[in-house]
Order: C-alpha cells, then sequence, then structure tokens
C-alpha cells in the first residue's frame, strides 16, 4: 500500500507537468490525472494494480485499466488475439457465443496494461458469499445472477447470455490448452457473460503439484454453472442447447485448424517460453482432431463436457484457492445476504412489530422442495407484507447473524436434519413450527440483534415476493413429473440420420420431456435400435446409460455396415428407450418406428421424433 502511494504521487506530477497523455492500452483513451482514492491492489501473486484515470472528456467516466509487472503479457495478447479470431469465425458462420475480450497490450519485458471490464465479479467473490465451501455449492452463481437480475426476463436473457458465453470459453480454452485455472481468473457480468482472465500458462503447460497436474479436466466447467443453465439441480432442455453450441463452436474452429497452426507457428521465435518448439503446436493439433468428422469430433467434445462435469478436482482447486486468498483477507465487510441485491433498514422500511409463518408451499422451480410464506406487519397501520423464504434462507440468516452477534443472544435454530422423508409434507409441517419459533424469539430479541440490518434485508419484500403476495398455496401441476405412473411413455427424441458408402449412421443426440419411474424418481435412460425386419436380432445397437436423468444427452453413434441402397427402401428403423432396472426387467419409457423409406438420405436429416408406444414416427 506504501508502495502504491509512493508510485502515485509521482503519476501525479507527470500529470501536474505534461497535463494528459494517451494510455497505452488504446491510444483514442486520453487522461488527464489519476483518482488515488480509486486506487488499490490485487492479492494474486504478481500483486497487480488496480488503477483509475481521469477523462478528458468531461462527459466521460473514469478510466479503469490494471497494471502488471511480472508477468510476460505478450502471452496474454496473443491467446486474446487467437479468441478474438475464433470470435470472428463463429460470427461469420452466423453463430454469435457473446464473448468478452478486452484489450491487454505489454508496455515492457514483464508488464503492461489490460483493460478492466466494468460490472463483472470473480467466480471466487461470488461464491464465497455462501462460505468459504461455497466452490461445493450449486445454487451461488444462480442467486448472483437472479440477485442482479430480479425481473423475470432480465434472468432469462442473462441465463441465455451465460449459456453462449459459458460455451464459448469451454471451446476456446481447451483449443488453446489455458491452464491454471481457478475461480479467481474467470469472472461474470452482472448480465450473465463469462469470460476467462489472466493466460500465464497456455498450451496445456499446466502449473503442478509435484508430479500431478493442478488442470485435472479437460476445462473448467462446474455443477453450479450447469444449474445456470439447467434452472435447477437436473438436466434439462437447455443443457442440449448448451452441448450443441459447444460442438457446433468446436467443429467450426476445427475447419479452420491449418489457420491457427500457421498464426501460432509464426511465433514459434518470439521468445515466449510455452510457445518454443513444434510439440507445443502439435498440442493444438491433437486438440482440434482435423482427421474427425464432424459426427466423430460431437461425439469426442460431449465426453469432454461429462467429463470436466463430473471432475472433483476443479471443485477442490477452487476450495484450496479460498482457503489461500483468505489470508489476504483485510477486515471483511459486514456479512451480507447472498439472496438480497441490497441492505434494507430499520430506517428505511419501517420498524417491524410481528412476523407471522403462514403457510409453507411445495415449488418446482428452480429445484422441487417447500417455500414458506411469513407474513410481515409493521407499525405502520394496514401495512403488511408477505415474504417467501426457503429453509435454506433461513439457515443463511442465522449463520450470518452468528458473525455477528454471540450465541446467548440469538435463538437456537432448528435442526437441517429430520427423520424420515427430508422432503415430505410431515417434514415441511414441522419445520414451519419450529422456524415460526424461531422468528418470533427473532423479533423479541435484544435490540441490537432484533432491529439490525441482517433481520431488516431478510424480510424485506423481493420482486419474486411482490409476484407472489397473498396467492393461495400452488397446486399440483397436472403433468407434474413426480406424478406419473408407471408404463406411462413420452418424450423426444433428437436423430440425425445419413447414409453413405453402404452405412447408415444414426447420431442419437438428445432426449427431452421423458416420465419418471412410479416411485417418482428419474429414470435411468438409454436408446436400443434394431433394423427390421431382423428375425435373428443381429441388428441391436445400443448406447450408454445415462444416469437418473428425464433430460439425457448422448452424443453417440451407431453405425449399420453393409446395407445397400436398393435394401435400405425395406427396412425400417426401430427405436425404444427403456430404463436401466439392474436386477429387475428395464422398464420401457418410449419408442418410435422410422421407414427409412420416407426419408430422403441423399442429405443427413436432423430433427426430433416423438416416442411413444408402438406406432410409426414422424420427424
Amino acid at each position: 500500500q506504501g508502495i502504491l502511494r509512493e508510485g502515485l504521487e509521482d503519476v501525479a506530477q507527470f500529470f501536474k507537468a505534461h497535463g494528459s497523455c494517451r494510455l497505452p492500452l488504446s491510444p483514442s483513451l486520453l487522461v488527464k490525472g489519476i483518482v488515488p482514492r480509486d486506487c488499490s491492489y490485487f492479492n494474486s501473486n504478481a500483486v497487480p494494480l488496480k488503477l483509475s484515470f481521469q477523462n478528458v472528456d468531461p462527459l466521460g467516466e473514469n478510466i479503469r485499466v490494471i497494471f502488471k509487472c511480472g508477468d510476460d503479457l505478450r502471452q496474454d495478447m496473443l491467446t486474446l488475439q487467437m479468441i478474438r479470431i475464433m470470435n470472428k469465425i463463429w460470427v461469420q458462420e452466423g453463430l454469435d457465443m457473446r464473448m468478452v475480450i478486452f484489450r491487454c497490450f505489454s508496455t515492457g519485458r514483464g508488464r503492461g496494461m489490460v483493460e478492466m471490464i466494468p460490472n463483472a465479479e470473480t467466480l471466487r467473490k461470488i461464491q464465497v458469499e455462501h462460505g468459504v465451501t461455497g466452490s461445493f455449492k450449486d445454487r451461488p452463481l444462480a442467486d448472483w445472477l437472479q440477485k442482479h437480475n430480479p425481473k423475470e426476463d432480465e434472468y432469462e436473457k442473462a441465463v441465455e447470455n451465460f449459456i453462449y458465453s459459458c460455451a464459448g470459453c469451454c471451446v476456446a480454452t481447451y483449443v488453446l490448452g489455458i491452464c491454471d485455472r481457478h475461480n479467481d481468473n474467470i469472472m461474470l457480468k452482472t448480465t450473465g457473460h463469462m469470460f476467462h482472465i489472466d493466460f500465464g500458462r497456455f498450451l496445456g503447460h499446466a502449473q503442478m503439484f509435484g508430479n500431478i497436474k493442478r488442470d485435472r479436466a479437460p476445462f473448467v466447467f462446474t455443477s453450479d454453472m450447469a444449474y445456470v443453465i439447467n434452472g435447477g439441480d437436473k438436466p434439462s432442455s437447455r443443457f442440449h442447447d448448451f452441448v450443441d453450441l459447444c460442438c457446433q463452436a468446436y467443429n467450426l474452429i476445427r475447419k479452420h485448424t491449418h489457420l491457427f497452426l500457421n498464426l501460432l507457428g509464426l511465433m514459434l521465435s518470439c521468445g515466449i517460453p510455452e510457445l518454443s518448439d513444434l510439440e507445443d503446436l502439435k498440442y493444438v493439433y491433437d486438440a482440434l482432431r482435423p482427421q474427425d468428422s464432424d459426427a466423430d469430433a460431437t461425439t469426442y467434445f460431449t465426453r469432454l463436457i461429462e467429463s470436466s462435469l463430473g471432475s472433483v478436482a476443479t471443485k477442490l482447486n477452487f476450495f484450496i484457492h479460498n482457503l489461500a486468498q483468505m489470508k489476504f483477507a483485510g477486515s471483511e465487510a459486514r456479512p451480507s445476504l447472498s439472496f438480497a441485491p441490497r441492505t434494507h433498514t430499520l430506517k428505511t422500511s419501517g420498524r417491524i412489530r410481528d412476523v407471522f409463518l403462514c403457510r409453507h408451499e411445495r415449488v418446482f422451480n428452480p429445484s422441487k422442495g417447500y417455500t414458506y410464506v411469513v407474513k410481515v406487519q409493521r407499525d405502520n397501520p394496514g401495512e403488511v407484507t408477505f415474504v417467501q423464504r426457503t429453509f435454506e434462507e433461513f439457515q443463511e440468516l442465522h449463520n450470518k447473524l452468528r458473525l455477528l452477534f454471540p450465541s446467548s443472544l440469538l435463538p437456537s435454530f432448528p435442526s437441517r436434519f429430520v427423520i424420515g422423508r427430508s422432503r415430505g409434507e410431515a417434514a415441511a409441517e414441522r419445520r414451519k413450527e419450529e422456524l415460526n419459533g424461531y422468528i418470533w424469539h427473532l423479533i423479541h430479541a435484544a435490540p441490537e440483534v432484533a432491529e439490525c440490518d441482517l433481520i431488516y434485508t431478510f424480510f424485506h419484500p423481493l420482486p419474486r415476493d411482490e409476484k407472489a403476495a397473498g396467492t393461495n398455496p400452488s397446486p399440483k401441476p397436472a403433468d407434474a413429473t413426480w406424478a406419473q405412473s408407471l408404463g406411462k411413455v413420452g418424450g423426444e427424441v433428437k436423430l440425425s440420420i445419413s447414409y453413405k458408402n453402404n452405412k447408415l449412421f444414426i447420431m442419437v443426440m438428445h432426449i427431452r420431456g421423458l416420465p419418471p419411474l412410479q416411485d417418482g424418481n428419474d429414470p435411468d435412460p438409454y436408446v436400443k435400435t434394431y433394423l427390421l425386419p431382423d428375425p435373428q436380432k443381429t441388428t441391436k445397437r445400443k448406447t450408454k446409460v445415462a444416469r437418473k436423468t428425464c433430460n439425457p444427452t448422448y452424443n453417440e453413434m451407431l453405425v449399420y455396415d453393409g446395407i445397400p441402397r436398393g435394401d435400405l427402401e425395406q427396412r425400417e428403423l426401430r427405436l425404444s428407450v427403456l430404463s436401466e432396472e439392474g436386477f429387475w426387467e428395464n422398464i420401457l419409457l418410449g419408442e418410435v418406428g422410422i421407414r427409412l423409406r420416407d426419408l430422403d438420405l441423399a442429405q443427413e436429416k436432423m430433427g426430433w421424433f416423438a416416442l411413444g408406444s408402438r406406432g410409426h414416427g414422424t420427424l
């Protein structure tokens, strides 16, 4: 801090002497001074400086930049240039991945400037709002986006931006082998755009712990990102869109493999340590797999997504980084609630006279569970509001209050664990009574507790409360996925069917809307196909089994070899979707018969087919 202040005085003297100057980051940016109160530093190894300059334009905002010393920013410049070229390729092909690409400029050996993106936060800061173990939880990113986009249409737009930009980041970071990925160098804008920063390691040169690679997954794609995409903790059809976007973007870049190899080859002699020989170029060649067909590459990248999503190492890496950053933390700001966009006080909201937990309601979005409706009465006559809070939100309030007050001043909080079904009606009713007692004691506690900002923020209506204020308990929808009966079939399957050189290719892509099992659990679906007539059952083909989902993604190719075109016209593709039941008989979830003579297989046919009981499907 002292060195920063001394340096800022030198810069202030420079502006007194010279009046103004252009920033190296972009010659169009003209500045006339520095704003010391807005300048600080980051806690990463190189301790980069956060600088704020006065704009010469009186109507323009201050210009914020990062100055780094100790990192070779030529590598960052090259990486950002490659990502910029990828983005141009996607846009030219009509695919806007909503990428955030910032400026970066090396001003000397081991130093340079980086543009600061406004209204953005690192994943670490978002996750630690839910505690130091926030990197293991699924909700932090979704809750943060909901907080900054309270209206439904705003949130849907933010999720759409997230899906596109996350897909672009997955492809770009995989192709360029960008390593040292932790939650302090991945950022999220309030508009939902995700982007990566700090490209100090690329082309597969991972940081090591002894002989162990720190980056174990192909790229960073974690369950909290999937939670935003799916709108909950179960796969939805939006996840299909995400996988399709990734595979489409990957295949478009693969068509330009030689462009990227040539551009990187030109830089071999420039002295960047991680781009110095042909082995580094081979990394990009192997990542792009130019020898594969688009279908094979689609299958390959789908497996990479599954591998990244299932990687515990990434979350563990994030958690270790959270712990490492705790030693830098000085005086922390007062705790705030992760689901509340702003703080409210007794003065701004009006004194609370009484609170009463009226009822519990079953909710299905973003995930199945219960929410509790609380009636809040204030001193102003007739001012009554209703707020909806989950058990987890009550628990977060209690945990944050414990950071401010000794336990002796707080009522005891109901146990999280219940005997029997944890989400059952009886458990929700029991919790309702316990929570009612808890909030009554909270409001009638000592003044420093009862009147604190956390409590007034908790009981202040959110946009979701205003929308649902005073409504009756939601009836169970007639088509609720947990209420289907055994033997009910349905859903749709997305296929890509093509024929070439006496081979029939069937790409099983996605399935959506499968019925759950009789016990309410999601099935373990797989796809089985036959080419009829087939009296000997020699044409059976199967996909892998997806676990516990009604909306599985496969992207698996099933191939029938040695089928003459004349024979093809007499054949029917019989496709069944079944749930694997271990020792019991597998359960049929839906099937479809497709007459191949009805399809013009001179070119690839792709589309959704309705699943039902035995019958012929239409595209």
